[in-house]
C-alpha cells in the first residue's frame, strides 16, 4: 500500500464512523505510524509503506474509532507551541486552558515563584516557566500523572525551575509547608454532577478525579482557594480556570478571601479564568 491509500483508506473509515474530523485525524494517525510529515503525504503520496505500518494505523484507527482520544493514541500532543507526553490516567491538555497561560505569564516576572495546583501532564506550570522564566512546584495527587509530569519536565528541558510534587493540595499541610509564591495557577477538577453524566465518549476515557469538581462542580475552589491565596504575596497573582457559568460563584469565593476577582474570556468568548491579585 502506498501513503496516499493508506490516507484515504483511514479517512474513509473514521468519515463512515461518524468521526467529526476524519481527514486531519487520519493524517495524525499515518504521520504516527508511518513517521512522517504533513508534507510527505501531501507530496509523496506514491511512497509504498510496509504492512507491519498498515497493520498498526488500521488498529489505531479501530481504537480511535471505539473512543480512545486520538491523543492517548498518539502519545504526545502540542500546548502553546510545546510538546508534552499524554496517556491513559493524565488529563489531555486543551486549547482553552492556554487561555490562562496566556494571562498568567502578563503578571509573573523572571525569577518567580508559582505553584501549579493539580498539574496533570505539568502542561501550566512548564509552559509558564519556559515562557517567563519563573520557577514552578507543580502539585499533583495521582500517582499516574505524576509520572506524566516527570517526563514532561524532562522533554521541556526545565529541570532546573520545574519541581514535580505529589500531595493533596486541599490538604492545609501541604498549602503550609509551600514557601511564600509570586502566583497561584490552576485548573481544578470543575465538572458538575450533571456534566459527568453526559460527557463525551473520548472524555470518559481520561480520568475522573481530574475532571469532577463535586455535585455543583465547585468543591476544589471553595477548598483551595482560601488555603492557596494565604500562600501569595502582596501583589500575587491567583488565577483559576473555570467551566462555564462558573464565574459568579467562583469570584464570590476568591473575594471572600479579599481578593478582587477579574475575568478573561477564551478565543471563543467563554469566560473561562478568573483571577485576582492579593493587596
Amino acid at each position: 500500500m502506498t501513503l496516499g491509500e493508506l490516507f484515504r483508506s483511514s479517512a474513509e473509515s473514521l468519515m463512515r464512523g461518524g468521526n467529526d474530523n476524519p481527514r486531519f485525524e487520519a493524517e495524525q494517525l499515518v504521520m504516527h505510524t508511518c513517521s512522517v510529515g504533513r508534507t510527505d503525504i501531501l507530496i509523496s503520496p506514491e511512497r509504498v509503506i510496509s504492512n507491519e505500518q498498515c497493520a498498526r494505523c488500521a488498529e489505531l484507527v479501530k481504537r480511535r474509532l471505539s473512543g480512545e482520544p486520538l491523543q492517548y493514541l498518539l502519545g504526545e500532543w502540542e500546548f502553546y507551541g510545546f510538546p508534552f507526553i499524554v496517556g491513559e490516567g493524565v488529563l489531555i491538555p486543551r486549547q482553552d486552558t492556554e487561555t490562562l497561560v496566556e494571562l498568567a505569564a502578563e503578571y509573573i516576572e523572571n525569577g518567580a515563584v508559582i505553584a501549579d495546583l493539580c498539574a496533570g501532564s505539568g502542561c501550566i506550570g512548564i509552559s509558564l516557566a519556559r515562557i517567563t522564566g519563573c520557577k514552578a512546584l507543580c502539585y499533583e495527587l495521582s500517582t499516574e500523572a505524576l509520572g506524566y509530569l516527570e517526563k514532561n519536565i524532562r522533554l521541556n528541558g526545565v529541570e532546573s525551575r520545574v519541581t514535580a510534587i505529589c500531595a493533596d493540595v486541599l490538604s492545609a499541610r501541604t498549602a503550609s509547608q509551600s514557601p511564600g509564591l509570586n502566583a497561584v495557577v490552576t485548573n481544578p477538577p470543575y465538572l458538575t454532577a450533571t456534566d459527568m453524566s453526559a460527557l463525551q465518549k473520548e472524555v470518559t476515557h481520561e480520568p475522573k478525579m481530574a475532571l469532577y469538581g463535586g455535585e455543583d462542580g465547585l468543591e476544589y475552589y471553595r477548598r483551595m482557594i482560601p488555603l492557596w491565596t494565604a500562600r501569595l504575596e502582596h501583589g500575587g497573582l491567583f488565577a483559576a480556570e473555570i467551566g462555564i457559568n462558573q464565574e459568579r460563584a467562583v469570584g464570590e469565593i476568591l473575594r471572600d478571601c479579599a481578593i478582587e476577582p477579574q475575568y478573561k474570556n477564551d478565543c471563543c468568548g467563554v469566560c473561562r479564568v478568573v483571577y485576582g491579585i492579593k493587596k
